[in-house]
């Protein structure tokens, strides 16, 4: 998802840009089957595809925008209540699943002669020169460029390359995620709930059903990932207890995947700029991790457009380090809010299980400063890049 942004945003500065993509190619989405894996998309990442072309395609495929989140916490009586309608908007964010999101960018890339999209190829060799940067593929072809951008996730080949080091930790928690049905509507609402093991969030999808994102103990998800349906409905309505959807009455098959912090000391080196997870990688429990990856993207292209008008090079360092610049202090102060919520509502200390859910409640009845929070989780607020803003 963030590469391909990448490469549509620099091809429109009429780059040569090539996609080296290890995946096969997207099989069809069908209506019956949602995938596993969605995104909580905010509304600048919606004003980023559409500016590269991709938002239509989305909406064609499959998409449901929510209006409202309601959060509280499982050890007390703290909540806290957003609204679109409080800041003026139609809707807080969409839910698409990743592969609708996939196939709508690579549409969008296809639709661009400069960009060339190399499919089931991977990088195995880096070759260093002094005017371009070589990489040799599996198929032994060579590629040459004045800039690499790494957006090849948290295991990121390219960042091993330029040996930036990383930071962070593991939690001992998995993320466990499926589609459920419940007994009411979800009312195109997000919800969730702080348990002491992680939090448990029900995102609404467009035929009446929810995806689940379950962040749980490691041992916990492996308990879950073992039990046939019924055990596992069982378990999640005694977790969600009285709940405003009523009981989970079906599941989907479900998927587990490891949590974990991770950022990377540089984001760039000469020739080379890291994105998305290649750079950092957050909590899911407010769904930022793609939102800050597209805005990587984003900043990116615009930083480079800004070197090529001023006819600078491609990969001009100076440009690079103000793509940095822009990128590292916001992606720090959500992934340190992140850690924070994580943390503290792990917690089953009484005076910060009080604290919490004082903070919650006093949050919840202050209206500018609730409305702050909401612009901020929307990407309506700090130095955005002009493709986050609006239509272009």
């Amino acid at each position: 998802m963030v590469g391909l942004s990448a490469a549509c945003a620099l091809a429109d500065s009429e780059l040569s840009v090539c996609v080296v993509d290890n995946a096969p190619p997207l099989t069809a989405v069908t209506p019956q089957d949602y995938d596993l894996r969605v995104s909580a998309l905010t509304v600048a990442s919606q004003h980023i595809l559409e500016n590269l072309g991709a938002w239509g395609n989305i909406l064609a495929r499959r998409a449901h925008a929510f209006r409202d989140m309601h959060v509280w916490d499982g050890s007390g009586a703290g909540h806290i209540h957003f609204t679109c309608t409080d800041v003026g908007e139609p809707a807080l964010g969409h839910i698409v699943e990743n592969s609708v999101i996939v196939a709508a960018l690579t549409e969008a890339a296809a639709r661009r002669p400069t960009i060339v999209h190399l499919r089931q190829r991977q990088p195995v060799r880096w070759i260093d020169g002094q005017e371009r940067i070589g990489v040799e593929l599996n198929n032994g072809e060579v590629l040459q460029a004045k800039l690499v951008v790494g957006a090849d996730g948290a295991q990121s080949w390219v960042r091993a390359q330029i040996d930036s080091r990383v930071s962070g930790w593991r939690y001992d928690q998995h993320g466990v995620v499926c589609t459920v049905r419940s007994e009411q509507p979800h009312r195109d609402t997000a919800w969730q709930k702080f348990l002491p093991t992680g939090p448990l969030a029900l995102l609404p999808l467009g035929d009446g059903r929810c995806s689940i994102v379950w962040s749980t103990s490691t041992a916990h998800a492996q308990q879950l990932m073992q039990l046939s349906d019924q055990p596992f409905l069982t378990e999640i309505n005694g977790a969600l207890g009285s709940s405003p959807l009523g009981a989970i009455v079906s599941t989907s098959k479900r998927a587990a995947f490891p949590l974990q912090l991770q950022h990377t000391r540089h984001y760039v080196a000469p020739r080379v700029a890291l994105i998305g997870d290649a750079a950092h990688t957050v909590h899911p429990l407010a769904g930022q991790g793609v939102n800050l990856g597209l805005l990587d993207a984003a900043a990116l292209a615009e930083e480079i457009t800004r070197a090529v008008t001023a006819r600078r090079e491609v990969g001009d360092f100076a440009a690079l380090r103000r793509y940095e610049r822009r990128r590292k202090g916001h992606n720090l102060m959500v992934m340190a809010v992140m850690d924070g919520f994580k943390r503290s509502f792990g917690s089953q200390a009484l005076p910060l299980v009080a604290a919490r859910n004082l903070g919650l409640t006093l949050t919840h009845h202050a209206g500018m400063l609730k409305d702050e929070v909401i612009r901020h989780a929307m990407g309506l607020a700090g130095d955005l890049p002009a493709l986050a803003q609006q239509r272009i």
